[in-house]
């Protein structure tokens, strides 16, 4: 076990990401105490079953009081909100972060609702599965994956610590600024998850092929669009909302690009489809010699790997 990082730790959200560091902080040692907040008694109630958490609060401003660090781990759209309710709340010299998919509308909602003395690091944690709740999380989430932390203004000590945080749950972490990571983000996790949702959703209203013949006949292709399509749709609202720049950009350059292979299957260029195909590859051997993914069959995804 490593020396505690943080004395409090307040977890706001206590759904996949939250639980996930809650078990992983647990596990390493690296909080003195985590408290949390949820909505719900039952929610409050599994976190203290499960023991990610030693105490539970029905408002996210009882969870913040006296926290060394606070966590907002709920949907882009209701940090603003919950910044609000905990900002008067927070001790001086305690570090806010959050956990979302976009951070220039996060640093835009939050930042105006801490007061002097208080260190915000917007981060982002890349790592997850179509699961959600706290039930779903596991220590190991976090293990060999990326984690974006936007410095900032924030003290390089303070910035220091949260990495360390990070780095003891088994993150590599990276420093960014907050418009090119909603921009790569748009690349690499925000446009494939609405390519995925609408392909379902063309599956659901091709009327030629029925609901019994997608779900028997589903290839490996189409089974990964539908584990990507099972994420939280809230979270996917917000983002998109959220992110509205980058990804229609993103959008318009995938646009193009299938306009161009649309006219090369419509013209029979097998030489352009080969090497259009040959190139994109890489891309996946990239991601398997970065030891973000396994060549192993199903991708490596297992029951226990998706918990």
């Amino acid at each position: 076990m490593s020396a505690p990082i943080y004395d409090r730790v307040a977890l706001i959200g206590l759904g996949l990401i939250a639980s996930s560091m809650g078990h992983a902080m647990k596990k390493w040692g690296l909080a003195r105490s985590i408290a949390g907040h949820a909505k719900t008694e039952a929610t409050r109630a599994a976190a203290l079953e499960l023991g990610f958490c030693d105490e539970v609060f029905a408002t996210a401003a009882e969870a913040a009081d006296g926290a060394d660090l606070v966590v907002l781990a709920v949907p882009v759209g209701a940090m603003g909100a919950v910044a609000a309710e905990i900002g008067p709340h927070l001790k001086l010299g305690a570090t806010v972060t959050d956990v979302g998919s976009v951070k220039q509308a996060v640093i835009e909602a939050v930042a105006p609702h801490l007061r002097a003395g208080i260190e915000f690091i917007p981060g982002h944690p890349l790592a997850g599965t179509e699961h959600s709740g706290p039930r779903s999380g596991f220590a190991t989430l976090f293990q060999n994956r990326w984690c974006l932390i936007i410095p900032g203004e924030a003290s390089p000590e303070a910035v220091a610590r949260l990495r360390a945080l990070w780095e003891g749950m088994g993150s590599n972490v990276e420093e960014m600024d907050a418009a090119h990571h909603d921009l790569v983000l748009a690349v690499t996790s925000h446009t494939p998850h609405l390519i995925a949702y609408t392909m379902v959703g063309v599956a659901d209203h091709l009327r030629r092929v029925t609901e019994s013949e997608i779900i028997k006949y589903s290839a490996a292709g189409f089974r990964d669009f539908t584990r990507i399509a099972a994420s939280d749709p809230t979270m996917w609202r917000d983002v998109f909302l959220t992110n509205k720049e980058a990804t229609l950009d993103i959008l318009g350059r995938f646009t193009e690009e299938l306009f161009m292979l649309q006219r090369a299957i419509r013209m029979g260029d097998g030489e352009e489809l080969f090497d259009y195909f040959t190139r994109t590859r890489a891309i996946r051997r990239g991601i398997i010699e970065a030891g973000q993914d396994t060549a192993a069959p199903g991708f490596g995804r297992t029951k226990v790997d998706e918990k």
